[in-house]
């Protein structure tokens, strides 16, 4: 079958990576797959395609909201979808996931779902929580299955009245696991932590995440700058790219942590830096269940996150981590401080991560369970674990 995929944008992060190897999956699995992605790309997708999957561009779809741009890329969906006539319209993101399921009464045949992979209306104003849930409301009357990528953002849909329980499943964002399992340390570690010959390696914070305003870098780091002083040695790493990047490293300088903070790009070896690292942190104020949490994980490294839907389907607090409430970073800090200062409870919740069974979140499972649901749209179907 022509499987179509459509996100707002295809940049190097963590809902764009589950979808790309969805594609990956259905394409290996013989199906036509076709990945539509809106004005905003990396280039690096271009350079590095996936076999067996067309990336076709969509200019007219733009993140920000933008009336006039959203009605162009509207008609563009339509047009497009009637010329590709798929049997399967699959939306990823916000933007994409509106506007794209909108368009699709073009095709009234075609199968039409659509993954969560972050609840919009969360962590918002009360205004734009109304208008996320009006605008999902809407897209749910041309939605077939809705696919969460945890058992909680699946429950916050049916909560707010999107859709109803047995129209929601839970489809873990699937990985290569097996690369996170015992890795090697990076070959530039050294540099990286500015550690020469015959010199200790420094504790190291890890913060694997795309520079965007959600992830709170900005925030973070004015947090651990009032207590840097008490931590000379920590090295924190800031692995990824994105629009943010400027302003967090100006936040840097301005706050004087130059000495702290190593910035060290997008990383094709991800595994290795958390090889490198004693904790890995993240704070963003929205997710789904980040993808990040898992690979640290699965690597025997413990994570310190705030609290967002699903965190605790993977994390258990004092277990393999610790969870923080969402918008304590001070917390953060203060969590990360005591136990960077404390080896042995970092090596309990070490030994905690090592022992986490993240069987769940495989590719194979992800792949298959997400494209037999689309042979089931009119049904009420058991979840495979409860949403």
């Amino acid at each position: 079958m022509h499987i179509i995929h459509l996100v707002t944008r295809l940049l190097r992060a963590g809902s764009e990576e589950n979808t790309i190897e969805t594609c990956r999956w259905q394409a290996e699995a013989g199906h036509k797959v076709t990945l539509i992605h809106g004005q905003d790309c990396d280039p690096w997708w271009q350079a590095n395609p996936v076999p067996g999957v067309e990336l076709l561009g969509m200019p007219q779809m733009v993140h920000p909201l933008d009336p006039l741009a959203d009605m162009r890329a509207l008609r563009a969906l339509r047009t497009t979808y009637r010329r590709l006539r798929p049997d399967v319209i699959h939306t990823h993101q916000s933007k994409a996931g509106i506007l794209g399921r909108l368009a699709a009464t073009a095709v009234p045949d075609a199968v039409v779902a659509h993954t969560i992979h972050i609840v919009p209306f969360e962590g918002v104003s009360r205004t734009k929580r109304a208008f996320y849930i009006g605008a999902e409301k809407l897209a749910a009357r041309r939605t077939d299955v809705f696919i969460g990528v945890s058992e909680a953002v699946g429950y916050a849909y049916v909560s707010a009245g999107i859709t109803r329980r047995g129209r929601v499943h839970c489809v873990r964002s699937g990985m290569d696991l097996g690369r996170f399992r015992n890795p090697e340390l990076p070959d530039d570690w050294r540099g990286l932590l500015g550690v020469r010959q015959g010199n200790m390696r420094p504790k190291v914070a890890l913060m694997l995440a795309a520079f965007e305003p959600r992830k709170r870098h900005v925030e973070f780091l004015r947090a651990f700058a009032r207590v840097a002083d008490t931590l000379p040695d920590l090295k924190l790493l800031l692995a990824g790219t994105g629009p943010e990047e400027g302003r967090v490293r100006a936040e840097v300088q301005r706050l004087g942590l130059q000495d702290h903070v190593v910035f060290c790009g997008h990383r094709p070896d991800p595994e290795a830096l958390l090889a490198l690292a004693d904790l890995s942190v993240l704070t963003s104020q929205r997710e789904g269940l980040p993808r990040v949490i898992v690979q640290s994980i699965a690597a025997g490294c413990p994570v310190l996150v705030n609290d967002m839907p699903g965190i605790g389907e993977v994390v258990q607090d004092g277990v393999n981590g610790h969870v923080v409430t969402r918008d304590d970073l001070d917390g953060v800090v203060a969590r990360m401080r005591g136990v960077l200062s404390d080896d042995v409870a970092l090596r309990r919740l070490g030994s905690g991560a090592m022992g986490t069974d993240v069987g769940d979140w495989s590719l194979e499972h992800m792949g298959k369970r997400a494209t037999a649901l689309y042979g089931l749209p009119a049904q009420v179907l058991p979840m495979e674990r409860a949403a």
